[in-house]
């Protein structure tokens, strides 16, 4: 499949992803979309907090910069890596030029600065993107070669005098904790306090050091118009510590007077821990992603000139030799030249029995070798290899946001102000009702901190990011999130036949020729329409040829027919090879005894075609031949519709085939519903029409062909069959996986059921997460105004809904297909 035509991929622009530093709740989510949204050529922009980072859909190229300059307008950073290649080749100073192009046609590059004297190019590149594969590849189209060199020093020396948030996490606690122990004590009747200034002097690194990210972040907020979680903390600790400040100062010499100092110390302390525990799970969501990526071999075994070399992968060219020893992983995407073998395809297709390999056969790379030695012949490379695409596929899906979060975002960019709101209202209340403007404020402070917009932004994206990625271990590749969300909601899926219930390999079963025409005659004249056909009965016919004997006839002016068959001519003969309603159209007599022997075939499950020639005038045809086709269905295609129907969803078969061998199909495995000889065109308004019948649910749709393809757009969910099948042919076209939402990467249809139930079990954790996160704020913040929540409680609620919703959608990895 090329890389230009995936699913999700347009063919002009493609989508850009753009990491983002800073963010820290569903609000900051908000402001960054609509910045960049305002960008001139940006279509959409859906921002995915879990991964900090945002895709784009342009309807232009977009210079980096630009959307840099909007990202950092927001209040956020758009982080940058250096990356030094060396270039070999340039003589002059058209050269730098070209490979200056070049490389700033990467995506994901920002700049880039080539050096003549020194062969070096230092490329500006976001963090996490344009790959160095991807420069060294666009340095050889350019034509020139290139080598990896150290990452820019400065980049090293920008991340290594940080302190880590751990260590950030681990001082605070040291800090406050002298604060919160008279707390703790006072709970047993103990009763001491530490001297004010003594507070004063452990609260104040707590909050203007390590919880100086709530200031910076928040005072973005502010210049922005907007706010975030951070300026709820922020605004809510300086409350707590200006009051204690102002009540140490006003305190006569020697007096101990009641501070809050530990309230503001701790809420940071909570909250710093509460972000590390989030920052740790967050990084588990994205444990699929890690381990697709392992699977690329660092470097290659290639026969070149004669001899064996080791080289990176960045080196490698189409139609290099790569020998793949037992054991090692396929390092590139190909097809085995020389050797026999089995390969363990599991991390890529779920599949759990190796398959066996043979000369001709093709191979993807991040495959196990077993036990025999392969030669390769490479065919695709980088950015071009199955993996690759899968991998990005995945991330696309990932960066995608679900219907339901639309909803979520329209809450948050509003939460913001109603906090700020209501801690003003519970401060105004406490102080003017009763006078108790100290206890009003710690009461403000406590509504400040609980309210939480991060849970709200979190619960979406990280059920989303688990669900694709356990998908992606079992086989199943998700386009989007839409398709994920709605895929729940399933109740009818129609099946395509041939190749997505059956096995896609028809024999020719039988052959019946008129009277007066021999069969190997009759059979030579399909063979002769027939030879350059990729139909899969068309193949039949060609398998149903003995081998080794020459064909005598071939055919001129061979043109198909949509959905009935195909025509030419074969020694001055016009032939006419298809259905039942092609012989109807061109007028040839297939009634009376050719009727009730077609008739018998089809009640066997038999598909049948015919063999016609057109009169010299055109006006009149006779039939030479009947021939029938069968196509056992596939092992598992019964129970994966007994699973379907467990799961409550209606089964349909849609296909072209006539009436008898459809039935006998359906009623071998148990499906609900068949329509047969429906054309190609038609698929997709029979489709059209059970969405509209369809009251209570929507409807999937499953094919693998081209002709399937319009069909599987015109369903809520189209499932597109992809996989190899055991003579190595590659199931599903690049059409029906680019009009599909859900990709299978194998020809399984027990994986539809899988689909839908891991859809139900993703979409019940995103409920589950959103219930929790709105009864969390719709309970917390009036409990903290009444003054039932102090501070210090407020803040490890606030800490524990971010990462008790990162953690309930962490339990979607131990899903396991049934």
């Amino acid at each position: 499949m090329d890389a230009r035509t995936l699913p999700g991929l347009p063919a002009t622009v493609p989508p850009l992803s753009l990491p983002i530093e800073g963010m820290t709740c569903a609000s900051c989510v908000a402001r960054v979309e609509k910045t960049l949204a305002k960008v001139p050529g940006v279509r959409a922009a859906a921002v995915n907090l879990a991964t900090e980072s945002a895709t784009l859909e342009l309807s232009r190229p977009v210079a980096p910069a630009e959307l840099a300059g909007a990202v950092e307008r927001a209040g956020y950073i758009v982080p940058q890596e250096q990356a030094t290649l060396a270039v070999q080749g340039m003589t002059c100073a058209s050269c730098v030029a070209r490979v200056e192009r070049a490389l700033s046609r990467v995506p994901g590059v920002v700049s880039a600065s080539v050096n003549l004297a020194t062969e070096r190019a230092e490329v500006t590149r976001w963090r996490g993107s344009a790959a160095t594969a991807e420069l060294l590849a666009a340095l050889r189209d350019a034509g020139y070669d290139g080598q990896d060199l150290a990452a820019g020093a400065g980049a090293r020396e920008r991340r290594g005098p940080r302190v880590g948030e751990g260590a950030r996490v681990v001082l605070a606690a040291l800090l406050s904790l002298p604060l919160a122990l008279p707390m703790a004590a006072a709970l047993w009747g103990g009763h001491w306090m530490l001297n004010g200034w003594l507070q004063l002097a452990l609260t104040t690194p707590v909050q203007f050091w390590l919880g100086a990210r709530f200031y910076r972040a928040g005072w973005k907020a502010l210049l922005a118009r907007t706010g975030n979680m951070d300026l709820l903390v922020a605004i809510g600790t300086s409350a707590a510590y200006g009051l204690s400040l102002a009540l140490l100062l006003a305190a006569p010499a020697g007096a101990m007077v009641h501070l809050y100092f530990e309230s503001a110390a701790v809420v940071i302390t909570l909250v710093l821990f509460g972000k590390w525990l989030e920052a740790r799970a967050k990084r588990q969501t994205t444990d699929a992603i890690r381990a697709l990526n392992a699977l690329r071999p660092e470097t290659a075994r290639v026969q070149r000139d004669g001899a064996e070399r080791e080289l990176p992968l960045a080196e490698l060219r189409l139609g290099d030799v790569v020998i793949v020893r037992p054991g090692e992983r396929m390092p590139v995407d190909g097809t085995v030249q020389d050797g026999a073998s089995h390969v363990d395809e599991s991390m890529l297709t779920g599949e759990s029995l190796p398959v066996a390999k043979h000369a001709g056969d093709r191979v993807t790379g991040g495959a196990v070798n077993a036990e025999g030695l392969l030669r390769v012949r490479t065919e695709a490379l980088g950015a071009e290899t199955t993996l690759a695409r899968i991998v990005r596929l995945v991330e696309s899906a990932q960066a995608r946001k679900a219907p339901i979060q639309r909803l979520v975002d329209r809450v948050t960019a509003v939460f913001v102000p109603v906090v700020l709101v209501a801690a003003a209202l519970t401060l105004l209340g406490w102080g003017l009702a009763g006078g108790q403007w100290t206890q009003g404020l710690l009461n403000a402070v406590s509504v400040l901190v609980i309210a939480c917009p991060c849970a709200l932004g979190l619960a979406t994206p990280t059920a989303i990011m688990v669900g694709t990625g356990t998908a992606a271990r079992h086989g199943i590749l998700i386009k989007d999130a839409q398709a994920l969300e709605l895929a729940h909601a399933v109740r009818t899926v129609a099946f395509d036949k041939t190749g997505t219930l059956t096995v896609g390999r028809p024999a020719l079963s039988d052959l019946q020729p008129a009277e007066g025409i021999g069969r190997e005659a009759a059979l030579a004249l399909a063979c002769a329409l027939q030879a350059g056909s990729e139909h899969p009965l068309a193949r039949a016919v060609l398998d149903a040829w003995p081998a080794g004997t020459p064909r005598s006839a071939a055919a001129t002016q061979v043109q198909a027919i949509a959905g009935r068959g195909i025509g030419g001519e074969v020694n001055g003969r016009t032939l006419r090879l298809g259905s039942t309603r092609l012989m109807q159209e061109i007028g040839a007599d297939s009634g009376g005894a050719w009727a009730e022997r077609a008739q018998a075939l089809q009640a066997q499950g038999r598909t049948v075609s015919w063999l016609a020639e057109l009169a010299a005038d055109g006006r009149a045809a006779r039939v030479l031949a009947l021939l029938a086709f069968g196509d056992a269905p596939k092992p598992g295609a019964a129970a994966a519709i007994a699973q379907l129907k467990a799961l409550g969803v209606k089964t349909l078969l849609i296909s072209g085939d006539n009436a008898g061998a459809a039935r006998a199909v359906g009623d071998a495995l148990g499906i609900d519903d068949v329509r047969a000889e429906v054309l190609p065109g038609d698929k997709a308004q029979v489709v059209a029409a059970l969405r509209e019948a369809g009251q209570k649910g929507k409807v999937a749709m499953v094919g693998d062909g081209i002709n399937d393809a319009p069909a599987l757009a015109a369903a809520d969910v189209g499932i597109a069959m992809g996989g190899v099948d055991a003579a190595g042919r590659t199931l599903g076209t690049d059409a029906a996986m680019q009009a599909a939402g859900v990709t299978l990467l194998r020809g399984d249809p027990g994986l539809v059921a899988q689909t839908i139930a891991l859809s139900r079990r993703t979409t019940a954790k995103i409920h589950q997460n959103l219930f929790w996160a709105f009864v969390y704020n719709v309970v917390g913040i009036p409990l903290a105004a009444l003054g039932f929540l102090s501070p210090m409680l407020a803040g490890a609620a606030m800490a524990l809904s971010s990462v008790s919703v990162v953690s309930n959608a962490l339990l979607l990895k131990r899903w396991r297909p049934q």
